[in-house]
C-alpha cells in the first residue's frame, strides 16, 4: 500500500505529475515513512533488554517516539553511550539513515531536555513537564508579529486573528504543568496590545486608551475587547482569549493493546468517550439531551439516573460492529446495568421521550 501511495503521483492546477523519486520535506508522507523505518527499533531494544528481567529493570531502557523524533531513557550515561547508541546507529545505518549530531545528546534528567516543544526535567526527584522556553518565545514572537502586521486593524479584527493562535497553543500544552506559563504569556500579550493601542492614539491620554480598548467584564478587568462579525455576518462584541482560561487536564494514555474493532474493548472505549464528553460543554449538552430523551431513567432497570448512581454511555449497536457515535445510537445506563448488558448479552432499546399530558 505504501509503495502504491509513493508512486501515485500528484495533481497541481489540474496537471498530473508522476512521482519517480523523492519525498517533499514536511509532507504527510514524511511521518509515515519515519514511523515505518523506526518501527523495529523498540523490538530490538526489548530483545537486548527483555521486559520484566532484573537487567531490564536496572538498565531502565525505554523508547518514546513521535515521527522521526525519539527519546531513549537509560540508567546511566555510560550505558547509553556504550550500548544503546551503537545499537541505534547500527539499526539506522542498515536503513540508510544516521543520527543527527546537532540534535542528538545525552543528558541527565536532572538537567532536563526539550521534546516536542516541552521541557522535561526532574526537580528533587519529581518529574515536571512544562512548555519549553524556546517554544514560549517562538509563540510570543508569532503573536507580536501578528500585532505588528495589523497596525491599522480594528480591535475586533485583531482579536479575530489572535484568538485561534492563543487557543491552539494553550490547548497543546494544557496536559502538562502550564498554569504559571499561561499566566506569564497572557501578561506578555497584554503589554504587546497595550503598546499597539498607544501607538494608534499617540495624542490621547492613557485613561482614554484604556476606556476604549480595555473593559471590565464580570470580575475580570483590563479585558481587550472590540467589535467584530459573527459567522452570520452580524456585529458582535469580541474579547481576547486568554491562555489562563484553559483548564489543566491530565492526559490519560490509551492502552497499546486496545483495539476499537474488538468487541472485548467496547467497554474501555465507551469509558474513554464518556470522560472526553464530560470535559467539554458540547459533551455536557449531549449528556443532558440523552438524559432528557429517556426521561432520566435507565432503560434496563427503569430507575432514575442521578449524580449519586452515576452513569455510563452505551452504544446500542456496538462500534466494533459498525455502530456510530450519534445520539440515536447511544443511551445512558447505570454502571452495574451496563456491565450486565455486556456480560449477559442483554438487548437495549432506546426509550421514547415522554410527550405532553
Amino acid at each position: 500500500m505504501l509503495r502504491k501511495w509513493l508512486n501515485a503521483g500528484f495533481m497541481e492546477k489540474s496537471v498530473f505529475y508522476a512521482t519517480q523519486e523523492g519525498v517533499p520535506q514536511g509532507s504527510v508522507c514524511s511521518p509515515v515513512l519515519a514511523n515505518l523505518v523506526l518501527d523495529g527499533l523498540e523490538k530490538q531494544l526489548r530483545e537486548r533488554y527483555p521486559k520484566g528481567t532484573d537487567g531490564s529493570r536496572r538498565a531502565k531502557v525505554n523508547l518514546i517516539r513521535y515521527c522521526d523524533d525519539f527519546i531513549i531513557t537509560g540508567s546511566s550515561k555510560e550505558l547509553l553511550e556504550q550500548e544503546v547508541r551503537p545499537l541505534v546507529e547500527t539499526f539506522l545505518r542498515e536503513r540508510g539513515l544516521a543520527l543527527s549530531p546537532e540534535k542528538t545528546k545525552i543528558t541527565p534528567i536532572s538537567h532536563g531536555f526539550d521534546f516536542l516543544g516541552q521541557h522535561l526535567r526532574k526537580y528533587q526527584g519529581k518529574l515536571l513537564i512544562k512548555p519549553s522556553p524556546k517554544n514560549v518565545q517562538a509563540f510570543l514572537g508569532n503573536v507580536r508579529a501578528i500585532i505588528k502586521r495589523h497596525p491599522q486593524a480594528t480591535a475586533g479584527q485583531l482579536i479575530a486573528q489572535l484568538n485561534p493562535v492563543i487557543r491552539g497553543w494553550a490547548n497543546y500544552h494544557c496536559h502538562v504543568v502550564s498554569k504559571a506559563t499561561f499566566v506569564s504569556v497572557d501578561h506578555a500579550i497584554f503589554w504587546a496590545l497595550w503598546q499597539w493601542a498607544k501607538r494608534r492614539h499617540p495624542k490621547k491620554a492613557r485613561r482614554w486608551v484604556k476606556d476604549k480598548y480595555f473593559h471590565s467584564i464580570h470580575e475580570r478587568h483590563w479585558v481587550f475587547c472590540g467589535e467584530g462579525l459573527s459567522q452570520t455576518e452580524n456585529p458582535q462584541s469580541l474579547q481576547l482569549f486568554t491562555a489562563a482560561k484553559v483548564p489543566i487536564q491530565r492526559h490519560v494514555k490509551i492502552r497499546g493493546e486496545a483495539n476499537p474493532y474488538d468487541p472485548q474493548w467496547e467497554l474501555y472505549f465507551e469509558a474513554r468517550l464518556g470522560v472526553k464528553m464530560a470535559q467539554n460543554l458540547q459533551g455536557k449538552r449531549a449528556l443532558l439531551h440523552l438524559w432528557q430523551e429517556q426521561n432520566g431513567n435507565c432503560p434496563i432497570c427503569n430507575q432514575k439516573i442521578t449524580s449519586l448512581t452515576g452513569w455510563h454511555r452505551h452504544h446500542i449497536i456496538w462500534r466494533s460492529k459498525g455502530g456510530t457515535d450519534h445520539a440515536a445510537n447511544r443511551v445512558l445506563l447505570h454502571p452495574h446495568c451496563h456491565q450486565q448488558v455486556h456480560y449477559q448479552g442483554l438487548e437495549v432499546v432506546k426509550p421514547r421521550p415522554r410527550t405532553g399530558v
